[in-house]
């Protein structure tokens, strides 16, 4: 494919999206002779490469460029799902700078306190068909609830349940994966699959049929499982099958 047509940036535009500075920093690079463009030293900060096909070195190193990012976090609780908070600690937080020179975004949201899988990305494209309501892509979740979970709530969950300000939720797919007793308190362990995001969702399924919700992980949203080997906090940008994986799903 030849160059013609493709979409052309400023170099500092470029450099600065991949966190190799500010603007006036790349100026002062340029400045300094520490910038080449198909091995010609750039004279202006401001002129305009074909990111794609163009070889970019800064001192040297080549600047490999991307449009998006894609990274898969395991959210730990007590971290909230925003990009700016004034009390609480965001899960943009948790990223290293050059990550956040590409200015991700929480996909969705997990409440405070629910831990699990949480995609940040800058693709804004995808992030709206993922959360699309049109879309009912299914999002997983085990949890740890107060009361005896039983068959009957599974058969209410499968036609969908009435939430307290009167809203029917799409059917969902509860599994009870086991119970203890724990003095006169009944807990049980559950897996739960729904494809809707309302505020609190499943809290408030749970509530609507008398339990209480103690704990919550999210595992799975479409065809995108948590790594295991990701530990509260942790993060990494998914693999190629993984982003084919999760754009099946828009």
């Amino acid at each position: 494919m030849s160059g013609k047509g493709r979409t052309t940036l400023r170099l500092d535009k470029v450099l600065t999206h991949m966190g190799y500075g500010s603007r006036s920093d790349i100026k002062k690079y340029v400045k300094q002779g520490l910038i080449t463009v198909n091995g010609i030293r750039a004279k202006d900060s401001g002129m305009h490469v074909q990111p794609e096909s163009d070889v970019i070195l800064l001192e040297g190193e080549q600047i490999v460029y991307r449009e998006f990012i894609y990274v898969m976090l395991h959210k730990p609780p007590g971290v909230v799902s925003a990009t700016e908070d004034r009390r609480d600690r965001t899960v943009l937080d948790l990223l290293a700078p050059e990550l956040l020179a590409f200015e991700p975004f929480p996909v969705g949201r997990l409440d405070k306190d629910t831990e699990g899988l949480l995609l940040l990305t800058n693709d804004g494209k995808m992030a709206h068909e993922l959360l699309s309501p049109k879309r009912h892509v299914p999002k997983t979740y085990t949890a740890l609830v107060s009361g005896d979970v039983g068959e009957e709530d599974v058969r209410q969950f499968a036609k969908g349940v009435t939430l307290d300000d009167g809203y029917v939720t799409l059917p969902g797919e509860l599994t009870v994966l086991d119970k203890e007793q724990q003095g006169e308190e009944v807990l049980s362990r559950i897996e739960l699959t729904i494809h809707e995001g309302k505020f609190h969702q499943v809290k408030r399924m749970f509530e609507s049929v008398g339990k209480k919700v103690l704990y919550l992980k999210r595992n799975r949203m479409g065809n995108l499982s948590l790594d295991p080997s990701l530990k509260l906090g942790e993060y990494r940008e998914l693999t190629d099958d993984e982003l084919g994986l999760l754009k099946g799903n828009e």
